[in-house]
């Protein structure tokens, strides 16, 4: 008997609603559960909400390794259309890989979708300094896998279910890092609102990239949240209510009447 190709409690999910989508990415090695709980909420809410599940993700980690960073985009747009069958406005939500594809998806489609907002959430601008990234290509070849580093968990609880590789590609991170640089070109470029969302505790983004993106979005409305309680996946940390209402109170905000 063959086995199911997704890992258990990793597979998107659609809560119907009103006519306001909200488009749900997940992180690098995660899956959509790290969004289920917010999806609840804003569907709690009214909102119509799909949360995606990328591609290479929650199956096993050598899937990474043949993935692009232009096939993680074309989910998103996939997400995007899936919701324009229900909704006539869309809000694009990511946690860290999730939220560098929903600033790339907006710099390039804000005129070509009715995107109204964005929620950024723990969003790494780039990786950490360390010479083996200027030569990341050839050094997958000698380290073909990258161990998973230590979470920065503040919910126990959370850090015990959490859905992650324990490894991953080192090819993978090749496309993480064109993307980020991809990410950081289309900043200035998008006029949609963006919600700005980090901890002072985030290991993963760490200090310089919240200022970072204040700065260089410098054509969009911002709205800026900091936690102080909470590790990189905000969406599951002690602080996530508060992430959560702040979250509803920006799409009520710039929503269309």
């Amino acid at each position: 008997m063959s086995e199911p190709l997704l890992n258990p409690r990793a597979e998107p999910f659609f809560f119907p609603g009103n006519r306001i989508g909200v488009l749900l990415t997940h992180g690098f090695t995660g899956a959509p559960f790290e969004m289920r709980e917010m999806g609840q909420h804003l569907a709690d809410q009214g909102f119509t909400v799909l949360g995606i599940r990328l591609a290479g993700h929650a199956t096993q980690p050598e899937d990474l390794a043949r993935v692009k960073w232009n096939d993680w985009l074309a989910n998103v747009e996939d997400g995007v259309n899936l919701l324009l069958g229900s909704t006539d406005q869309i809000f694009l939500a990511g946690l860290s890989l999730g939220a560098i594809l929903s600033l790339v998806a907006s710099a390039r489609w804000q005129e070509i979708y009715p995107i109204q907002g964005v929620i950024s959430m723990s969003c790494v601008v780039r990786l950490p300094e360390d010479w083996r990234v200027s030569f990341i290509r050839p050094f997958s070849l000698i380290q073909p896998t990258m161990p998973q580093g230590p979470a920065d968990f503040h919910n126990s609880e959370a850090a015990l279910d959490h859905i992650c590789y324990p490894y991953y590609p080192t090819r993978a991170l090749v496309e993480v890092r064109d993307l980020m640089a991809v990410m950081r070109a289309s900043l200035p470029q998008i006029q949609t609102p963006v919600f700005l969302a980090q901890s002072l505790q985030d290991h993963s983004a760490g200090p310089e990239s919240l200022p970072f993106l204040e700065q260089n979005l410098s054509s969009a409305p911002k709205t800026v949240l900091q936690l102080k309680n909470s590790g990189h996946v905000i969406t599951r940390e002690p602080e996530r209510e508060q992430l959560f209402s702040a979250v509803v109170q920006f799409i009520q905000t710039y929503r269309k009447a």
